[in-house]
């Protein structure tokens, strides 16, 4: 059975990470894999938990 971890930044809704479930497990679908047996976990990571290059990304990339 398959395992997805998801990790991104937070900020998305219910309805956006419903999509997202949907898309993946249709992909793996579209391999032979039953829906039934995809599990995903999303992690949400607050932008201040995240760097890139050296820079935490809340800096980066500011709420606008």
């Amino acid at each position: 059975m398959p395992v997805v971890f998801v990790e991104m930044w937070e900020g998305r809704t219910i309805e956006q990470k419903k999509q997202l479930a949907e898309g993946i497990t249709s992909s793996f679908e579209k391999i032979g894999v039953p829906k039934e047996v995809v599990q995903i976990i999303i992690k949400d990571n607050p932008k201040h938990n995240w760097a890139i290059g050296g820079k935490l990304a809340s800096e980066k990339f500011p709420e606008k």
